[in-house]
């Protein structure tokens, strides 16, 4: 059965470049960010890992972990990681999965028989503190991931969890919110959100990033 957005991300331990991982364990109280690669020495996976060792710090400050995955073994990864240091200027600093015997690629549904019966396709997992899957990308193999997206999704989920506010198009963090339809009681809306808000229409009031509403109290 496919994986969906609200399921609870499958637990599992597996083999890693850091030790054997029990997930959940692992994740902790915090987010996760779970993504797969067809295998070990592919140039576009390559610069994606490149990418995640250098947002260390965007992730922490968002307590984000990341983790990859591909089926190749752990002395192949460290191999892996040797190139992905030299060429992409970076020092790896979260773990890859060994999934050699695919448990977790089967959990995860990332084996797609239309596009390989034995490699992961490229997807991408946020996962919450609640062990709730958020979000699920699935890449071409032509195309690397928009890791700048992953943030301002992280950002989104969780701006959106603590206050009752949805994000348009487009929303990058500290822009303008929705203010969710379902909270309709004006006095509630005047305590939620100080600085006002404008009604576009009924369904649709704009109001400000309510993060920054309480900046400096």
């Amino acid at each position: 059965m496919s994986l969906r957005l609200g399921d609870t991300a499958p637990d599992f331990e597996q083999d890693s470049t850091e030790g054997r991982i029990r997930f959940h364990e692992w994740l902790g109280n915090g987010w996760g960010v779970l993504f797969s690669h067809p295998a070990d020495f592919t140039p576009v996976c390559t610069t994606e890992l490149g990418l995640t060792a250098k947002l260390k710090d965007e992730f922490a400050k968002r307590n984000v972990k990341a983790i990859a995955l591909s089926v190749d073994p752990v002395d192949s990864h460290h191999d892996w990681i040797k190139d992905i240091n030299e060429t992409q200027g970076c020092t790896v600093n979260f773990p890859i999965i060994a999934d050699h015997d695919r448990q977790v690629s089967e959990k995860y549904d990332m084996i797609h028989p239309n596009a390989n019966d034995s490699l992961t396709v490229r997807s991408l997992f946020i996962i919450d503190p609640n062990k709730k899957v958020r979000l699920i990308i699935t890449y071409p193999a032509s195309t690397g991931r928009n890791f700048n997206e992953v943030l301002r999704v992280i950002d989104s989920l969780q701006l959106t969890d603590e206050h009752r506010v949805a994000t348009p198009g487009n929303w990058e963090s500290g822009s303008d919110v929705v203010i969710v339809p379902s909270l309709q009681d004006e006095d509630e809306i005047k305590k939620r959100f100080p600085k006002g808000y404008k009604a576009v229409k009924s369904y649709l009031r704009m109001t400000p990033d309510p993060r920054a509403n309480w900046s400096g109290d």
